[in-house]
């Protein structure tokens, strides 16, 4: 066989060449691939040609190829090999680890790694049983020298990551793995421990010497592979493994925490190690870090090492800053509970270790340590002790610095900006990451307040008048509004939004945690005063000094901010910052009169004076800002606790509302599409630059849109029945004693009705091709989606970070586009929050479900998906449809059944956005329909709290089983409603709701998928499984299953829920429908019925003595449905990999069955209950 050998060999060779040859062209390297494929297939001599060409003579693509041969062999030609070919290929396998590799210096990573694959494939397959002696093997070769060495740990590493981590193998080969490492792990850990002690000893003895830097290197080398192997073992082996010999792989790993070449490595096993969960006493040893000397490791091993942002040193600090942080979480999970443990001595040194990386330049060290701090701060025990008290004050000065936000990777103002540039890509990346830090911030500073709420009121104090005595500085990027205004990243703008966010936080929980007679009135007073005395016409700084309060002064300051600009009577477009101010001005009156209407009630006459003269000028207000102000005058109104008074006062307010949108010219607009397109002037020609002459009309009737929305969802009556009573709100009283009351705003509201309900009407008209043609060119994509609508849909990244805020300049176009989207929004708002409001004055209107299915079920095929998610994620919030959801689902099953044939037969000449856009809103409206028939049709049960558990890892880890079912629970815990149960005596709206849900599984979206078949398809069949379902229906029901499983089944999530709810209705179902059975056996691979039949049987007749358990019955299901299960694309054309299972070393004796009344050696269990007494 030399020769054949030899020549394939040669003609390998050259292939190998040719493909990995930059000049080759395509053809030849293809030509080659499958010459190589074809040999590694079907040729009878691959080992000897795979050990030739993996000799250390050829060059080293050629050698990886040669070992791939051999790898390939063994994982799929093994099983067929006979017993003398394996030990040939065992023996030479270990002849190339002992003498086939270069140094361990010279040697190429790929090497190694496939000699590494191709020793833990045999031991995959016949380890332990049939190469017992394995593990003294590898430890002999460790002997031989530094490069075999590595060679065990990569060995020992994927040994561990295929069968713990990746679970590649088997269930019973991994179970049989998995028990002998670890009844060895003892040994294993040892021998590990004894590697590295060796060669970092070694690695430190000849670092020092001139002339041994190699031979030291390699000792490191080896240091780095150990660490890396102990990595993939300390995640899951028993905790007491890591802490045995007085923990002493712990000490080891903190004194390694200060060699530079081996620091990073050595902090990843610590934290796995520190991460653990598990048993409370088990982890209890893990508090040897908070002494003296590992402390003092940790400590040193954090000091920075000169100038600059070195990138493997940084990477070690995150690594150390996580050490620290999950060395905190378990001293909060230790102390305090059963197991004892003392508070460390060390607190004030690890406190100050932590304190240091809240401090560090970087934005993400101190991002990291924000969960710990306030897991800390919560603790019952940790939280009253002094050292802890006394950082809670340094972590509030911190705190100062960490919400300016600075360190923007594009900038050089800030020593964070270089740490920025390795941990973010852009502005607008770190921006985002910087609003969520300041959000953790906020959290932790409010519970951090609950120890020591003064002195962190005292620091806003200071910082607040700080502010105020500081001159503005604009810094180098000024605002383009204006001369001399800053930009959102002028200094003095960065640090009075830092100091608001933190001033808010803290006095937002003071008044908690202050009894009332030690609360800092005088200072507060004071502190008020200035603000209101701060006089700037900086936009941006101007917007921070809106507080919420409760004087009359304030009042007036924010009805000034309320009209703000920076150039008086200017015609140009506002700044995001003015409208900023203005917006945030109206929020803040419109909070205060919702959370202290008492208190600005005796303001009611001058405020509502002052309303009405800003409202006597056109252009003084915007339409939003003028509805805040009617928000704000109704909530205080609720305050009169007098229906009369309230409801005279409505009208008045909503006077020249209701006499513009209840006259004749308003309702033939709103009536006809014609006659509205022109209103609104979507059906004329508009040049860019020239004012819009139908500005007005589209401004007054939004107008009277958003005061019919804003009065319908602030007009209430008393919460107090006594004062409702008094007032005149209750009419009546339920049957089972609730009382009925009336809304002040109903009489106004209700004749609003029948021109909303047109204009909801007209505008789903507007989608009709007559009224499309209407629109002109300039409107002609007026109903299309605005840009941050489909960027959100399609998840795309927002606008660039604009620092220099310059005027919002909008087109016509936008401006039209915003007007139909926020008018048809508020439309559906005003009819959901009216059944809410005025209740029965609502619900008996006559004919009131002809009237909304006249309008808002009109065109409804025309209407786009955009539009109509919005009307049912409304519905969904307020459920006023009840009555005709029905109808409602049997049209949307219709429709997504179309839209999604659509997607399915699509051509690929359609625009690949627009399709991408299309596709998500189908996705995103199939998810409303779910939801809303979820919400409307199922209660779920919270599950009840399993008490005081103990986060135990131990057991997850260390099961054999098989999860795949498992995930699921036995049985679904959802109920139906009462709405649901109202369906269920409908057979024609329960059958459209079981047809959506089941027809969801197969739809091409794994998240209503899963939803389905988890929650909403078993609690809706099972209340029908008793009736009598046709044949046909449940043949249906079984098949769609099925098909989502051949859609879905390659998505673990999905299949776990698919199989469970094919399990469920094949167990409750197959006993009264044998077409059941046909449909299975139409699953491809069941070729013979002898194991479904088995299945039957056993289901069939319950008292059989083969009736197997749950888990057993479940695995024995999914063989059976293996062939429904689809496969991703790239796994459909992959080899299977086939290992055979040897005799178990584990298999549990069963207990012999007797009788237990029989006699035994100890005697009957008669004569425990004899009446004869033993002698004492």
């Amino acid at each position: 066989m030399g020769e054949p050998v030899a020549d394939m060999c040669d003609q390998l060779v050259k292939a190998v060449n040719v493909m990995m040859d930059a000049e080759s062209s395509q053809i030849y390297r293809l030509e080659a691939l499958k010459f190589c494929e074809e040999f590694k297939e079907k040729c009878s001599f691959c080992v000897p040609c795979g050990l030739q060409l993996a000799d250390k003579t050829q060059t080293a693509v050629v050698r990886h190829f040669g070992l791939q041969i051999l790898e390939h062999v063994i994982k799929f030609r093994w099983n067929n090999m006979p017993q003398q070919e394996k030990v040939q290929l065992k023996n030479c396998a270990m002849g190339l680890l002992s003498t086939g590799t270069y140094s361990i210096l010279e040697e190429e990573s790929h090497i190694k790694d496939v000699l590494s694959r191709i020793i833990v494939e045999m031991i995959k397959r016949e380890w332990p049983q049939h190469w017992p002696d394995m593990l003294k093997e590898m430890e002999a070769l460790t002997s031989v020298g530094e490069a075999q060495t590595e060679l065990v740990m990569l060995i020992l590493l994927r040994l561990a990551e295929d069968v713990i981590t990746f679970r590649t193998l088997p269930t019973q080969r991994r179970r049989d793995i998995q028990q002998t490492l670890t009844q060895n792990m003892e040994s294993i850990f040892s021998f590990l421990l004894a590697i590295l002690q060796l060669h970092v000893d070694e690695y430190r003895k000849l670092k020092r010497i001139p002339g041994q830097e190699l031979q030291a290197k390699a000792h490191c080398r080896v240091g780095v592979s150990t660490l890396n192997t102990l990595a993939g073992y300390i995640d899951w082996v028993a905790l007491a493994n890591i802490t045995n010999d007085n923990c002493r792989l712990l000490e080891m790993l903190c004194l390694l925490l200060s060699e530079t070449e081996l620091q990073l490595e050595a902090a990843e096993c610590l934290l796995i190690a520190i991460s653990r969960k598990g048993k409370l006493e088990d982890r209890k040893p893990l508090m040897v870090l908070f002494d003296d000397v590992a402390m003092h490791y940790i400590l040193s091993a954090a000091q920075p090492v000169g100038a600059g942002v070195v990138e493997r040193h940084y990477t070690f600090l995150k690594r150390l800053c996580q050490v620290l942080c999950a060395l905190g979480s378990q001293l909060c999970s230790l102390v305090g509970s059963d197991v004892e443990v003392e508070v460390p001595a060390n607190l004030s040194k690890y406190t100050e270790a932590f304190l240091a990386f809240t401090t560090h330049p970087s934005q993400f060290l101190r991002s990291s340590t924000q969960i710990t701090w306030g897991t800390l701060f919560r603790h019952e025990i940790l939280s009253k002790d002094p050292v802890i008290i006394q950082m809670t004050i340094k972590y509030f000065r911190a705190t100062m610095t960490n919400l300016v936000k600075t360190g923007f990777p594009s900038s050089n103002d800030s020593p964070s900006c270089e740490y920025s540039r390795h941990d973010f890509d852009s502005d607008e990346d770190f921006n985002s990451f910087f609003n969520s830090f300041r959000a953790q911030q906020g959290e932790v500073v409010r519970n951090a307040c609950r120890i020591v709420p003064l002195e962190a009121f005292q620091i806003a104090a200071e910082w607040l008048q700080y502010q105020i005595s500081a001159p503005i500085d604009i810094g180098t990027t000024v605002s383009k509004t204006a001369e001399g205004l800053c930009s959102i990243l002028s200094p003095s703008v960065v640090q009075w939004d830092a100091m608001t966010f933190f001033t808010e936080s803290v006095v937002g929980k003071i008044f908690k945690n202050v009894e009332d007679e030690k609360l800092p009135v005088d200072q507060g007073i004071e502190l008020l005063q200035a603000v209101l005395n701060y006089n700037t016409q900086d936009p941006l700084i101007l917007m921070h000094t809106d507080l919420q309060s409760l004087s009359p002064d304030l009042l007036w300051i924010l009805f000034a901010s309320i009209t703000f600009e920076v150039v008086e009577e200017s015609k140009a477009p506002r700044t995001r910052a003015v409208k900023n101010i203005r917006r945030h001005a109206c929020s803040s009156i419109i909070k205060m009169s919702r959370d202290y209407p008492q208190f600005i009630l005796p303001c009611f006459d001058m405020m509502y004076n002052h309303v009405k003269k800003l409202f006597s000028s056109e252009a003084l207000l915007n339409m939003l800002e003028k509805c805040a102000l009617m928000e704000a005058l109704v909530l205080i109104s609720n305050q009169f606790k007098d229906y009369n008074k309230q409801k005279h006062f409505l009208e008045e307010l909503m006077a020249t509302v209701v006499a513009r949108w209840t006259s004749d010219e308003m309702r033939r607009v709103l009536w006809d599409p014609a006659l509205f397109l022109d209103f609104v002037g979507a059906d004329q020609l508009v040049a860019e630059g020239i004012e819009h002459t139908t500005g007005i009309n589209r401004s007054r009737l939004s107008f009277c849109v958003y005061t019919i929305l804003g009065v319908v969802k602030r007009a209430r009556w008393p919460a107090d029945l006594e004062e409702a009573k008094a007032g005149g709100f209750v009419v009546g009283y339920t049957p089972n004693g609730a009382p009925i009351y009336r809304n002040p705003c109903s009489a106004q509201v209700l004749a609003l009705l029948p021109n909303l309900l047109a204009l909801i009407r007209t505008h789903n008209s507007l989608f009709l091709p007559e009224n499309m043609c209407r629109l002109s060119e300039t409107f002609s994509k007026a109903y299309d989606m605005i840009e941050v609508e489909k960027n959100m849909v399609l998840g795309l990244p927002q606008p660039a970070l604009d620092i220099y805020d310059p005027p919002v300049y909008k087109t016509h176009l936008e401006r039209m586009q915003g007007f139909f989207c926020t008018l048809y929004d508020n439309c559906y708002h005003i009819l959901g929050k009216a059944g809410l409001s005025l209740q029965q004055d609502f619900y008996t209107i006559e004919g009131l479900a002809e009237q909304i299915v006249g309008s808002v079920f009109v065109s409804l095929d025309n209407v786009p998906d955009h539009r109509l998610r919005t009307m049912l994620h409304i519905l969904l919030s307020h459920y006023l449809l009840c009555p005709l959801l029905g109808p409602l689902f049997a049209y949307m099953l219709q429709r997504l059944n179309l839209r999604w044939q659509i997607i399915n037969q699509r051509s690929t000449s359609c625009e690949e956005n627009q399709e991408m856009l299309e596709e998500q809103l189908v996705r995103l409206l199939t998810r409303e329909v779910l939801d809303l028939l979820t919400h409307a049709c199922i209660m779920k049960k919270v599950p009840a709290p399993a008490g005081n558990k103990e986060d135990v890892d131990e057991e997850e880890m260390m099961s054999t089983e098989s999860q795949a079912v498992a995930v699921s629970p036995a049985q679904p815990t959802g109920e139906l409603t009462e709405l649901g149960k109202c369906f269920l005596k409908h057979e024609d709206i329960y059958m459209t709701l079981l047809t959506i849900s089941f027809t969801s599984l197969s739809w091409k979206d794994t998240s209503n998928c899963h939803r389905s078949a988890s929650i909403v398809c078993w609690t809706l069949l099972r209340q029908v499984v008793g009736g009598n379902l046709l044949p046909e229906a449940v043949t249906w029901f079984y098949t769609s299953v099925l098909k989502g499983l051949q859609m879905h089944g390659q998505h673990e999530i999905c299949n776990s829920a698919l199989t469970q709810l094919a399990l469920l209705m094949y167990e409750n179902l197959r006993p009264r429908y044998m077409e059941l059975r046909a449909v299975m056996t139409q699953i491809p691979n069941i070729t013979h019925s002898s194991a479904l039949d088995q299945y039957d049987q056993r289901l069939l007749e319950p008292s059989s003595a083969q009736r197997l358990g749950e888990k057993k019955r479940k695995d024995q299901f999914k063989k059976l449905i293996a062939g429904a299960v689809g496969k991703a694309l790239a796994q459909q054309f992959k080899k299977e990999v086939h290992i055979r299972n040897l005799p178990s070393l584990f298999k549990k004796p069963k207990p012999e069955k007797r009788d237990i009344l029989e006699t035994s050696e100890s005697g009957a269990l008669a004569a425990l209950f004899s009446p004869v007494v033993d002698d004492i």
